[in-house]
């Protein structure tokens, strides 16, 4: 006599293999941000100049990327939203975007540290590293280099 599975598991197992064999292909699965290199990009609703253009947006907007396919990159803005971009027109070089207000720059990656400067919410900066403590590195185009918490801002 076989063992009955129910649906449900059967279509559960099937999923959990599914994820498995993707974040084998993806290496270690882990989150991958790129930035807008060029001017600005066109987000598009599928991987093809002829697909509906959905947005533009502008230089240094940090995206999570999700998917890549040939010569696009499904990518993901931090509401949430999914959108397809070409890939030459994303940058190895990462940008990050103030989440609060105001953001206070610090000195140090200590919340006591000196404030050196504060950017407006929406304000790129270069992400320059993690230093896997809660804090990232930054470097604002016009001021010295700082640390932000990596909770205020989108892109790390």
């Amino acid at each position: 006599m076989k063992p009955h599975n129910p649906p449900h598991l059967v279509a559960l197992a099937r999923l959990i293999i599914v994820v498995g064999l993707l974040c084998g292909v993806n290496a270690a699965c882990a989150v991958d941000y790129a930035s807008v290199g060029e001017s600005s990009a066109i987000l598009y609703d599928a991987p093809s100049v002829k697909a509906k253009k959905l947005f533009v947006v502008n230089r240094y907007m940090p995206f999570e990327q999700v998917v890549t396919l040939n010569n696009w990159v499904k990518v993901r803005d931090r509401s949430g939203g999914l959108y397809w971009v070409e890939k030459r027109v994303l940058s190895s070089k990462r940008y990050v975007f103030a989440l609060p207000p105001l953001l206070d720059v610090r000195a140090a990656p200590d919340p006591g540290a000196a404030r050196l400067f504060q950017v407006r919410q929406q304000v790129a900066l270069e992400r320059l590293e993690s230093t896997g403590t809660g804090w990232v590195k930054v470097r604002h185009q016009d001021t010295d280099v700082g640390y932000v918490r990596s909770t205020e801002v989108w892109g790390d």
